[in-house]
């Protein structure tokens, strides 16, 4: 059931101009996949300046002959919009996804494999130049919408000195020990889940240095049997200090992701996060702007409280992708604090469907680069 035909599940009001521009373009079906434009993830970087509509139709090969077809009847349904004078929309070619239901890209040429991890596919590092900027709550969802599309995912905890996964995922007690003598990580809604917060009690500090912490990651690597992966999530901690630089470079990382909220001041420390992982040789697979906008539940309107587009202005001036904006909303705090994320709690909501955009925004980044390994430049 789509957010459309279950608005109890959607507290935004109608008059949402997201909401309405979302629900127009719904109407628009891909002849071939016989699905609508949005459901297939085809609607990106979709961005409303007053009365004009800005996005990209993002399109697989399969796909490209009906993009003519597409844009025009997409052009259309918004123009029936009273508020709408302008609509512009680029096309692209989509990469190949390689997170699929039943697992089809398991066959795949080449598959990547981690060092010291080789049955995970892609190491993928979710940092931050500060805290505070929703880091950890956009990496669970991220982890979860990318096993909603069929791929086998785990997410580790590396925020050693302050892990949050395990309480945002509603996840507790001590780890099992396999037949081999490794740890089992745990499993919430469909993803593997291992952090230090399962190996501590609930109200103990971890006042290590770093040489007790680099000793845990190596743990996590070696003693803990994650299985057949294509996707392994980590929260770094926050900043580009001695705790999150010693642990990315401890882990056996494939790419990139890093997470900012709109305003320049935190735009600007971002770039920081950006620079580190250059330096370490990785790929940047994109900037998520985090609390670009808050939506009113009552009059639909939207408000940009930290300002707008901080994240968007950081990729281009870094020449890296843009994987896109995630709105403030309630249900996001709610969910992080019961361990019932968004993408859990609320499937069919505008909200979850901006995650998927994200998540397969990324996976198509990583399809692109075939070669895609550790310390790749």
């Amino acid at each position: 059931m789509t957010a459309k035909q279950n608005p109890q599940q959607r507290p935004q009001a109608a008059g949402s101009k997201t909401q309405q521009v979302l629900d127009s373009l719904r109407t628009v079906l891909d002849p071939v996949a016989g699905k609508d434009i949005v459901t297939l993830g085809y609607v990106q970087a979709l961005s409303i300046q007053g009365s004009s509509v800005n996005f990209t139709l993002t399109l697989p090969e399969e796909a490209q002959p009906a993009a003519g077809g597409l844009r025009l009847q997409s052009e259309q349904q918004l123009q029936g919009l009273k508020w709408v004078d302008g609509v512009q929309i680029e096309l692209a070619t989509a990469a190949p996804p390689p997170a699929a239901p039943q697992h089809a890209h398991r066959h795949a040429a080449a598959p990547q494999a981690s060092p010291g991890l080789p049955d995970v596919q892609h190491v993928i590092a979710v940092g931050s130049g500060k805290g505070g900027v929703g880091k950890s709550t956009v990496a669970v969802n991220l982890a979860l919408a990318l096993a909603a599309d069929g791929a086998r995912v785990g997410i580790l905890d590396a925020d050693v000195y302050g892990p949050s996964i395990p309480l945002m995922l509603g996840v507790s007690g001590h780890p099992l020990i396999s037949a081999s003598e490794k740890l089992l990580p745990l499993l919430k809604h469909g993803v593997k889940v291992m952090s230090m917060g399962l190996l501590l009690q609930a109200d103990q500090a971890v006042v290590w240095r770093g040489p007790m912490v680099h000793s845990v990651i190596n743990q996590f690597l070696g003693d803990v049997e994650w299985g057949e992966l294509d996707y392994l999530i980590v929260d770094l901690p926050p900043g580009t200090g001695d705790a999150p630089l010693s642990i990315a470079q401890a882990l056996p990382l494939t790419a990139a992701v890093v997470v900012t909220t709109p305003q320049e001041v935190a735009a600007s420390v971002a770039q920081k996060a950006i620079s580190m992982f250059a330096r370490m040789g990785l790929r940047i697979l994109g900037v998520i702007e985090n609390m670009s906008y808050f939506v009113c539940p009552h009059c639909g309107g939207e408000s940009e409280i930290f300002d707008r587009g901080g994240g968007r202005a950081l990729a281009a001036n870094a020449s890296v992708p843009f994987l896109g904006e995630i709105p403030i909303d309630t249900r996001m705090r709610h969910g992080g604090d019961t361990g019932e994320p968004v993408m859990v709690q609320y499937p069919d909501s505008e909200l979850a469907e901006q995650f998927r955009g994200v998540a397969r925004r990324l996976a198509h980044q990583v399809a692109a680069d075939g070669s895609l390994s550790l310390g790749a430049d």
